[in-house]
């Protein structure tokens, strides 16, 4: 008799005694018998364990109490919980289409060696979700690199708290471990969802299959075997995710990060970026998440192609779902307020809409502690970074226009147009110590507005002594600095093939572009070159090679990127190699 019937035997044989016992009815077996009948009953019952220990995500700690004393909560949605969570996310009324592409993207490595510090995209949609999560793994392959090496548990503090700020000269993304980029990506998601939580609490949202048939061989493991599972799951309406969906709540960041490595093939898996959403949502909680945004009445993902909207990027960046990139809130008067970016933010964020004057981003998000930002067009999100933190520190150029620039926007109550009143422009010339003439003063002040372009000229055509920016050197504020540029969405590349299954395809990859940017000691490209004659002939007697690689002018080449670039560093010069990197 084969195992198999021997357990459908013991299944029956075990019913069978239980209603013996209620009727009363349970005769006198023989020793051996009763032997027998257990073995098959505990056979039987070892084999439901094992098959619902296939489908299951990895078990909790033994204890619902653990980490001195931090308590692990595990619970199921409600329908009603489930149903606002999903109309939240993606509307009352949302394509099939959509939903298929935040249901099939993993968060996974690039196995491309050049870029496999880098998460991949092969579905449009979730590159919101992505591109936050890539920002904060690079701060930890980047810049705490050592902690990624160590293999006891994190310490129960901040994540990624350091305030260590040291120039990583050059970086070899090929020689990357695995354990090390799974530990920084581990990290970066426990630092994301402890920030939506507001450093009290992380949701961890993950998902339990009924019983479907799949059967575990031997040599496939039992994470391969859940995935597998995964793929005949279909998530169309509320009732779909609240069948499958279960969530964790933890205070201890140690046991959540542990819980996340336990888990991290679920959200290696098609439904992971979608998971990680819902975690950082159920984080911040779904009634903080409505009352961040402007209005609540529209869908997150926004229609008709489903990419994740500027308040899912906000959320995973600084906690707080609000809608706009200015910083703080702006004042519309009547009680009400447009909310932006509160604090001060570990990853940054920077537009191709601010360069066409529909958004103008805040210093939070602009400036961020690490050089790392992510970078948004009108359908895409990619990542800008550097390795020197230090090309963040403003020069004595760059730190006169922020204070005169924060100063002239605190008056500005046009939602960032660039323009102030007549009385905002006199706030700003006693804040900044501006002395500038009666007659200047007057010209600004003939129409009912002063546009900031106007204004910022004659900032710069007012000598210092005056607190304004002329300088006659010529030589204030020169910058040349290294930017990379990642962006997660695969394509094919003209330049390498692959042999897959002996046909050749074209190589499905991110691509990873390397930049050199200038910065000129002029506000603007065309104004310093123009004063390249002068500044080389009042330097000929000189020999120091400062002076000649100032006067010296830079090629340039353009792209969108560029244009984003230069919301950042306004007079940006940028070159490149090989093909322009894309934003798209």
């Amino acid at each position: 008799m084969g195992e198999d019937e021997d357990l459908e035997i013991a299944i029956r044989m075990s019913m069978q005694q239980v209603d013996d016992v209620i009727t009363g009815d349970v005769s006198a077996d023989s020793g051996e018998s009763m032997t027998r009948r257990r073995e098959l009953m505990a056979a039987a019952a070892e084999k439901r364990m094992a098959a619902a220990a296939i489908i299951s995500p990895s078990p909790l700690p033994s204890s619902a109490t653990v980490d001195k004393g931090k308590e692990v909560k595990s619970r199921e949605l409600s329908v009603e919980e489930a149903n606002e969570l999903f109309v939240m996310v993606f509307g009352s009324e949302v394509s099939k289409g959509i939903l298929a592409r935040w249901c099939n993207q993993g968060i996974r490595f690039s196995s491309d060696p050049v870029t496999s510090m880098g998460l991949v995209q092969h579905e449009g949609g979730p590159c919101g979700v992505l591109a936050a999560m890539q920002a904060f793994v690079l701060k930890y392959i980047l810049f705490f690199s050592d902690e990624l090496k160590e293999v006891p548990s994190v310490p129960n503090r901040d994540l990624g708290s350091s305030s260590k700020s040291q120039l990583v000269p050059s970086f070899d993304f090929a020689s990357l471990s695995e354990g090390v980029k799974l530990r920084a990506l581990v990290r970066s998601m426990g630092e994301i969802l402890f920030s939506c939580g507001g450093n009290r609490n992380a949701v961890i949202a993950t998902m339990t299959i009924p019983g479907n048939g799949i059967q575990h061989f031997e040599g496939i493991s039992e994470d391969e075997v859940f995935v597998r599972s995964l793929e005949g799951l279909s998530i169309e309406s509320a009732l779909d995710l609240q069948k499958v969906l279960r969530v964790e709540t933890y205070t201890s960041r140690t046991t959540a990060l542990q819980r996340l490595e336990a888990n991290i093939h679920l959200f290696q898996s098609r439904v992971g970026a979608l998971l990680f959403l819902i975690s950082a949502l159920l984080s911040r909680g779904l009634d903080l998440v409505q009352s961040d945004r402007d209005d609540p009445s529209l869908p997150l993902v926004t229609a008709p192609f489903g990419h994740a909207s500027q308040e899912i990027v906000n959320l995973l960046l600084c906690g707080e779902a609000v809608p706009n990139v200015f910083d703080g809130r702006m004042d519309l008067g009547g009680g009400m307020f447009l909310k932006g970016i509160s604090r001060n933010v570990e990853v940054g964020f920077l537009t191709l809409l601010e360069s066409l004057n529909f958004c103008k981003v805040g210093q939070f998000l602009k400036t961020p502690k690490w050089p790392i930002w992510v970078v948004g067009s009108e359908s895409h999100y990619t990542v800008l970074f550097a390795l020197d933190p230090s090309i963040q520190n403003e020069n004595e150029l760059e730190g006169r226009e922020t204070q005169i620039r924060k100063a002239f926007d605190a008056q500005d109550q046009s939602g960032g147009g660039g323009f102030i009143s007549g009385d905002g422009l006199h706030q700003v010339l006693r804040e900044t110590n501006i002395k500038l003439p009666q007659q200047k003063v007057e010209q600004l002040s003939n129409t009912d507005f002063i546009v900031w372009s106007e204004f910022w000229q004659v900032i710069l055509d007012l000598d210092k002594s005056l607190g304004g920016l002329k300088d006659s050197s010529g030589l204030m504020g020169k910058k040349v600095f290294e930017l990379y540029h990642f962006n997660g969405i695969a394509k094919s590349d003209l330049n390498g093939s692959q042999v897959n299954y002996g046909s050749e395809t074209p190589l499905q990859k991110p691509r990873l572009t390397k930049l050199r940017v200038s910065v000129p000691p002029r506000w603007t490209p065309e104004e310093f070159m123009a004063d390249v004659k002068v500044s080389s002939a009042s330097s000929a007697g000189e020999s120091s090679g400062n002076n000649a690689e100032i006067s010296k002018p830079e090629p340039s080449q353009h792209a969108p990127l560029v244009d984003c670039i230069k919301t950042r560093w306004a007079r940006a010069v940028c070159t490149w190699s090989g093909d322009p990197p894309s934003i798209v």
